[in-house]
């Protein structure tokens, strides 16, 4: 009962992080930089990993798609590939492991489905690194320019989303392991009872030996310094 809450928990963790991982990847905010006024803040600058806009003062948005893909910069590419990535990995791992959990009926033995709760886990711990990975990667590139004093454009600070695939990556690492943990722990108790059968089975064996040994007649002793030859034997027989 104890493992499958264990899975449950991580299921949980696991699910709620691909959820905020995938609700990352079409974000707005991943840069923000406002332009304020003297009294009020007269436009805000954000962009993500498809697009670039302006919010005036009304709440009125002008945005603009980045042209084409291979006139991106590489920084931007990369970190798309690690968000659709992430997604991905995290979807097939979700399956594995509602296939894999004790509190489902499919999945086949218990040996089978701790293998693929392990895989399910090792898919979402792929996914949370590949997540954080591309927020760690655009919150460099952004830090790098805030604090280059030879940049001279737009400065951006980070965005929401950023924070929000990092909580995610957490939750599905930390989940992930929780999986991990989980199949060492059955294969832990399963050798246990394994072990402990053979220790009855030998201790019956044991048992068996021993009380066939009692039942048996008692073999007969020769006396001291007697030995029966069959000439002595023939020689009692006459007398």
């Amino acid at each position: 009962m104890g493992n499958m809450a264990t899975e449950i928990v991580a299921f949980l963790f696991t699910i709620s992080g691909w959820v905020l991982i995938s609700s990352t990847l079409p974000t707005d905010y991943w840069k923000v930089s406002p332009v304020d006024g003297t009294v009020i803040t007269t436009a805000t600058f954000w962009s993500n990993l498809w697009k670039t806009c302006v919010t005036d003062s009304t709440g009125v948005s002008n945005c603009k798609d980045f042209p084409s893909m291979l006139a991106l910069d590489a920084y931007i590419q990369v970190c798309r590939g690690l968000m659709i990535s992430a997604v991905c990995l995290g979807f097939f791992g979700a399956i594995l492991a509602l296939v894999g959990m004790k509190c489902t009926k499919i999945g086949g033995s218990e040996t089978t489905k701790a293998r693929i709760t392990c895989l399910s886990g090792l898919h979402f711990i792929i996914s949370g690194i590949c997540s954080m990975t591309s927020c760690f990667l655009y919150a460099h590139r952004i830090t790098s320019e805030f604090f280059d004093p030879l940049f001279v454009k737009q400065k951006f600070e980070l965005g929401a989303a950023l924070f929000t695939g990092w909580s995610g990556s957490v939750l599905g690492i930390l989940g992930g392991f929780i999986f991990c943990f989980s199949m060492t722990e059955g294969f832990r108790i399963r050798n246990y009872n394994v072990n402990l059968d053979r220790e009855h089975t030998f201790i019956s064996t044991q048992n068996k030996v021993t009380t066939n040994t009692k039942n048996s007649e008692p073999l007969q002793k020769n006396a001291p310094g007697q030995i029966f030859t069959g000439r002595q034997i023939g020689r009692n027989a006459y007398v």
